[in-house]
């Protein structure tokens, strides 16, 4: 958080096969080392699975999804009067974007398949099912608000 003024915030430019900013952040958090062209052809494999397998757009699985694992709350830590408090607080929609992403991409890193692509593939086929690893942590971040919402009054 700068003093002196506002951040700007960055345009992602959108995709060249879908023309969507989600799959090009989506490509931007996958990628390593600057290695660009890789991620994109994990991400579009991954579609082409989505596709057989499913027999709909891997677009609209996509949005499904995001809209399954964004997250409506979460806890922070506020420090009042030598206690530690975990006070649940809204999130701001670019946020719950990158946390969905970042939730989506590290449960799909720890699945059994062969090939990342797969195993983003089926990551997020779970997830537009309302299953897999990254709905469980949404459930249990949600959970966690919903435990600590007796301390929602030290919110500032």
């Amino acid at each position: 958080m700068p003093r002196r003024r506002e951040v700007p915030v960055r345009k992602v430019v959108p995709d060249s096969k879908y023309n969507s900013e989600l799959v090009s952040r989506f490509v931007n958090c996958i990628m390593r080392d600057g290695k660009k062209s890789i991620a994109l052809s994990i991400i579009y494999d991954a579609f082409d699975i989505v596709e057989k397998r499913t027999k709909e757009p891997p677009l609209t699985i996509l949005e499904k999804a995001f809209n399954n694992v964004k997250p409506k709350v979460e806890v922070k830590s506020r420090r009042v009067g030598g206690s530690t408090y975990q006070v649940p607080t809204e999130i701001i929609p670019a946020r719950k974007v990158a946390l969905t992403i970042r939730w989506i991409l590290s449960f799909a890193a720890k699945r059994s398949e062969k090939s990342m692509s797969r195993k983003l593939a089926g990551e997020l086929m779970d997830a537009a099912e309302e299953r897999g690893g990254a709905i469980k942590k949404r459930d249990d971040t949600h959970k966690m608000a919903e435990a600590n919402k007796a301390f929602a009054h030290y919110r500032w």
